[in-house]
């Protein structure tokens, strides 16, 4: 069981947000400018070693571990020992749901496809 903030103090759209979100928000999307992080992250919904990793994105093994080093001291991924194997996951579905979110707008972008605009509420 996790516990939740309370939905009334979270940054909700057009209201304040605590400088605190925002400060590690901001430091979040720093770690997801990457490419490669940002596709590490996509793929991290399974667990999966750091060789299924190195053959699914653009880059060598040496950089892979690096990437996920950094999003492992981020606190971005979590990683267990099986034997020999170290398996990395994803540690959040807030987090995959903000990867999904962002390579959803870049796919819109780069395929032309209008980008979804909720109506204000009242019209």
């Amino acid at each position: 069981m996790h516990a939740h903030v309370n939905p009334n103090s979270a940054a909700r759209p057009g209201h304040p947000a605590d400088p605190r979100q925002l400060d590690l928000a901001a430091e979040i999307l720093r770690h997801l400018a990457d490419p490669t992080r940002l596709h590490l992250l996509h793929l991290l919904t399974t667990e999966q070693d750091v060789t299924t990793l190195t053959e699914q994105v653009a880059a060598s093994r040496s950089s892979v571990s690096q990437h996920l080093g950094r999003l492992r001291l981020a606190g971005l991924v979590q990683v267990r020992r099986e034997g020999r194997r170290m398996l990395y996951r994803i540690t959040s579905d807030h987090l995959t749901g903000l990867v999904t979110e962002a390579l959803g707008f870049a796919a819109h972008t780069v395929h032309g496809i209008p980008h979804h605009v909720a109506e204000p509420a009242g019209k």
